[in-house]
């Protein structure tokens, strides 16, 4: 009979794409006692979360709350909920997680339209233009912060041509969420989720969501029904807004009391602070990796500080380095996804992972290994 020993893991610094370090205080969240998710105590900690998303997302959206599952889930949420058979909608793919989307919203039953660029740069508005005039479009989808790529997107162009066509605007902020400016009023976003294991610093398994007026009217006026049951929005709302909460599912409740805690730090420490800190690690890990014969994918004006893409230089076997860092050094950073396989890395410095003793470690490990 095979003897399960006590869970005992290795102590890593998490400098990959996701999950990053995570606070003691989040960690010692997590152990409160449970309550039931119903409890008039777990309500509060759902109206504090509640309260802080919006305030990180810089929006007044009412209904902004938590999907009870990861990133992906959050990206699910807004499709299924705003498309419907014969929808036509507009996917711009710049990495992995745009022909993500891409995929989704064609299990709705849409008719997608795709605007490419090569990647490791972003998407042009000149693109999105062209097919945004060439359709009626329901809604234009597209993500922030390319984790596969570490391309930031601008955002605001984009946003104006997309309410000029009189179309919902969509985002995905997994990576950009409380690491880069993220302005959901200002920039006119109608639906928009994220994760919570990013620059968040909580465990994995959430993902933060919000969704404008107009994107409500737009569930409001479905003729069908949504896809899925646990993510349809007209049932969850329900659980999250209004004096009387309705059953809907059993909520994560530890992981939310982590979420509660890792969105105290985030407000405690100021948005702009966290950015700041965030950017000055950033040019501390570039300066020291380009001194190793390390170049960046992606232009400069173009790069997210909280995930480093870069190239491998030629006569180092990548895949064996990853690994010595891992087992002699315990530090974890990520490889290439998809044409980049092999080709980069990519090394994150996101959340409570984005200081100057992560960047000193891996920098020394580096220079020891090569």
């Amino acid at each position: 009979m095979r003897n399960i020993s006590e869970l005992n893991t290795s102590k890593r610094i998490l400098m990959g794409p996701g999950p990053s370090d995570v606070h003691p205080r989040v960690l010692k969240s997590m152990a409160t006692p449970l309550i039931g998710h119903l409890d008039p105590e777990f309500l509060e900690v759902m109206d504090d979360i509640k309260f802080m998303t919006q305030q990180t997302l810089k929006t007044q959206n009412p209904l902004t709350f938590v999907v009870s599952a990861p990133g992906s889930a959050g990206m699910e949420t807004c499709l299924v909920n705003l498309l419907e058979p014969g929808d036509e909608a507009v996917v711009c793919i710049h990495g992995v997680f745009g022909n993500r989307l891409a995929d989704i919203a064609e299990r709705c039953g849409a008719k997608v339209i795709k605007v490419e660029s090569e990647w490791g740069k972003p998407i042009n508005p000149d693109d999105v233009k062209k097919a945004l005039a060439n359709c009626n479009p329901k809604l234009l989808a597209i993500v922030h912060a390319e984790t596969s790529t570490g391309v930031l997107q601008p955002m605001e162009e984009i946003s104006k041509l997309t309410k000029d066509a009189g179309a919902l605007l969509v985002v995905d902020a997994v990576t950009s969420y409380c690491g880069v400016d993220l302005r959901v009023d200002e920039w006119g976003i109608d639906a928009l989720y994220s994760g919570s294991q990013k620059c968040l610093s909580a465990s994995p398994g959430l993902s933060p969501v919000t969704f404008s007026q107009a994107a409500i009217d737009v569930l409001e006026n479905r003729k069908t029904k949504v896809q899925s049951w646990f993510l349809d929005l007209t049932m969850v709302k329900n659980y999250w807004e209004g004096a009387k909460r309705a059953y809907h599912h059993t909520a994560p409740v530890s992981a939310m009391f982590g979420m509660r805690e890792a969105l105290r730090l985030v407000l405690e420490e100021g948005l702009e602070n966290r950015f700041q800190r965030h950017k000055k690690n950033h040019e501390l890990l570039r300066d020291g990796l380009e001194g190793l014969g390390f170049e960046f994918l992606v232009e400069k004006e173009y790069r997210l500080p909280m995930l480093n893409a870069v190239k491998i230089p030629a006569g180092i076997d990548e895949l064996a380095i990853r690994k010595r860092l891992l087992n002699e050094y315990d530090i974890e950073v990520g490889g290439g996804l998809g044409p980049f396989a092999g080709k980069i890395w990519r090394i994150g410095l996101m959340g409570e992972s984005a200081t100057t003793n992560h960047v000193n470690m891996l920098l020394g490990a580096l220079k020891a290994i090569i």
